[in-house]
C-alpha cells in the first residue's frame, strides 16, 4: 500500500460513518445505526470480515453476489498486481487488447453452444442498458417483456424492466413499450409474446428478490415461445451466474440456450467491476453491421486490462478450486440442515434455493401467542419478521445477511462460494438459535420486535 493511502487510513481510523454522514448518503448511515450494523470493518479474508475489535464475521451477503471467491482472493491479488508491474498500454480505444479477447474466449468456452460472441462494460446494468439496445436493434422491434418482482438494475432502461415499484416511484417517465408478466406463468407469456412484436424477453433464471424458482418447465417453454414468435430469449444471469447455484450458469440446471447471457459481480473476482454480455453472432452482426457501425455501443472503461484479468483469474480459481462442485454439496446440505428446522419451527415456513442461493420464508404461525405478536408487526410493516432473523443473526451470532426484498419475510443468503464444512455448522446453529427464540414470547428478540414496530410507525408518521 502507498505512504498516501496508508497515512489517510491511519489518520482516519474509525470515521467511516462521521464522512458519509457528512459527505455521501446520511440516510444510509441512519439505517445502519438503527438497526445496529455500524461496525468499523478493518480487514477481509475469504468468507470473514474483521471489525476494529478483531471480531470475525461470517459474509452471507457477499456484496449482493460480488464476492463469490471470498474477499482479497490471493489469485486475483497476483493477477492484478501482474498487470500493473507489466505497464501494459490499457485502453489504447483505437486499438483492440489482448486480455479482452482471452476473456471473451475463456467465458464463452463455458456458454451454450449457440452463443459465440462477447460485449464488455462495467456492471451489471450496463449489460441490460446493452441487452435492451442490441435487442432492439437485432429484431427491428420495440417492445421488451420482464416478470413482475424481477430485479435487473437501476439505470434508467434497467429500472424499466424492475418489478418491483418501490425502485420506480417517481422516477418516471421510463422507458415506453416494457412489459411485464407474471414470473413462472408460461400462459401469460405466450399472450405477451403472439403478436410478434417483442424484441427480448428478459428474465432472471432465479428471482433475486425472493429466490424464486421457476417450475421445471418454464423456462424451456419460454425459450421455445421465443423461438416461435421470433423473440430473443435473454438470461439475466448477473447474480445467479459463474457458479452460485452449483452450475457456471444456472440455466444449465433447466438445459436452456438463451440468445443472450447478461453477467457482471463475480466475474469481478471481487476488486475491478466488469460486466458483459456473451451472444448469438446473429445478433452482434445485426448492430455491429458495418464498419462505420463499429463504434455504435461501447463503454469508455469497457475492456480495461484491469478488469479483464480480474475475470481470468476468477475462472482460474474456480476451475482449481473445484467451487462449482463446492456450492453444490455445501448447497444441498444446507437445505437440508434447514428443512430440518422448517420441520422443528412453526414460523420457518419454508426454505429454497439452488446452489449457494438460498431463501428462508417466514410466515403466520398458528398458536396464539405467537400469532398476536405476528399481527402486530405486519400491521406496523409489511415483512418486518424478517428483520427479527437477520438483526440476531449479526449481533449474537456475527453473521451478515438480509432480507430478501421489499415488504416480504424472506430472508436471503449469498455465501462466498468457497465457504467450508465450519461455517456451514456455523450457519446452522445460529439459526436454531435464534429461530428458537423466536417461539418465546414474551422474549429478548420480541422485544427487538416492538422497537422495530415503534421505528416502523414512526417512520410512516413521519
Amino acid at each position: 500500500m502507498s505512504t498516501y493511502i496508508a497515512d489517510l487510513l491511519a489518520t482516519h481510523r474509525g470515521k467511516n460513518f462521521e464522512l458519509h454522514e457528512d459527505y455521501l448518503n446520511t440516510q444510509m448511515v441512519r439505517v445502519l445505526k438503527a438497526i445496529g450494523y455500524d461496525r468499523i470493518y478493518t480487514k477481509a479474508r475469504g468468507p470473514y470480515l474483521y471489525d476494529d475489535q478483531d471480531n470475525e464475521y461470517l459474509d452471507l451477503l457477499s456484496g449482493f453476489g460480488v464476492f463469490a471467491l471470498g474477499r482479497n482472493h490471493p489469485v486475483i491479488i497476483q493477477a492484478l498486481q501482474d498487470v500493473l508491474q507489466s505497464e501494459l498500454p490499457d485502453m489504447v480505444q483505437m486499438d483492440v487488447s489482448l486480455l479482452s479477447g482471452l476473456l471473451a474466449e475463456q467465458i464463452l468456452k463455458r456458454c451454450p453452444d449457440n452463443l459465440s460472441k462477447m460485449f464488455f462494460c462495467n456492471s451489471g446494468a450496463e449489460a441490460v442498458e446493452a441487452a435492451i439496445k442490441f435487442s432492439r436493434y437485432s429484431t427491428k422491434r420495440e417492445k421488451i417483456v420482464y416478470c413482475d418482482h424481477g430485479f435487473h438494475g437501476l439505470t434508467m432502461g434497467a429500472l424499466s424492466l424492475n418489478g418491483e415499484k418501490i425502485f420506480r416511484e417517481g422516477f418516471g417517465p421510463l422507458l415506453p413499450e416494457c412489459v411485464a408478466v407474471p414470473f413462472n406463468d408460461i400462459e401469460a407469456l405466450d399472450r405477451a409474446l403472439r403478436s410478434r412484436d417483442v424484441a427480448a424477453f428478459i428474465v432472471e433464471p432465479i428471482q433475486g428478490k425472493g429466490v424464486n424458482l421457476p417450475n421445471d418447465d418454464y423456462l424451456p417453454e419460454a425459450a421455445r415461445l421465443c423461438a416461435k414468435y421470433g423473440t430473443l430469449f435473454v438470461a439475466d444471469e448477473i447474480q445467479t451466474g459463474i457458479g452460485r447455484t452449483g452450475k457456471f450458469w444456472a440455466i444449465e440446471h433447466w438445459g436452456v440456450k438463451p440468445d443472450m447471457i447478461l453477467m457482471a459481480k463475480a466475474l469481478s473476482g471481487g476488486f475491478i467491476p466488469v460486466g458483459a454480455v456473451a451472444m448469438t453472432k446473429t445478433v452482434m452482426d445485426a448492430v455491429f453491421s458495418r464498419m462505420d457501425r463499429a463504434v455504435v455501443h461501447g463503454s469508455t472503461f469497457s475492456k480495461n486490462n484491469m478488469a479483464m484479468a480480474a475475470g481470468l483469474a476468477t475462472l482460474k480459481v474456480i476451475d482449481d478450486e473445484n467451487l462449482l462442485q463446492n456450492a453444490a454439496r455445501l448447497g444441498e446440505e444446507l437445505l437440508a440442515g434447514m428443512q430440518g428446522l422448517v420441520d422443528k419451527y412453526e414460523l420457518f415456513q419454508e426454505v429454497r434455493g439452488k446452489g449457494l442461493m438460498i431463501a428462508l420464508e417466514f410466515g403466520s404461525p398458528k398458536s396464539f401467542s405467537l400469532k398476536a405478536a405476528w399481527n402486530l408487526l405486519e400491521t406496523a410493516n409489511k415483512g418486518l419478521f424478517s428483520q427479527m432473523i437477520t438483526i440476531p443473526l449479526f449481533k449474537n451470532h456475527r453473521i451478515l445477511s438480509q432480507v430478501a426484498g421489499h415488504g416480504m419475510n424472506v430472508v436471503k443468503f449469498l455465501p462466498p462460494l468457497v465457504i467450508d464444512e465450519k461455517d456451514k455448522h456455523w450457519i446452522l446453529s445460529a439459526l436454531d438459535d435464534v429461530i428458537a427464540d423466536c417461539h418465546k414470547v414474551p422474549g429478548a428478540i420480541w422485544d427487538l420486535g416492538k422497537n422495530l414496530t415503534s421505528h416502523a410507525l414512526k417512520s410512516k408518521a413521519g
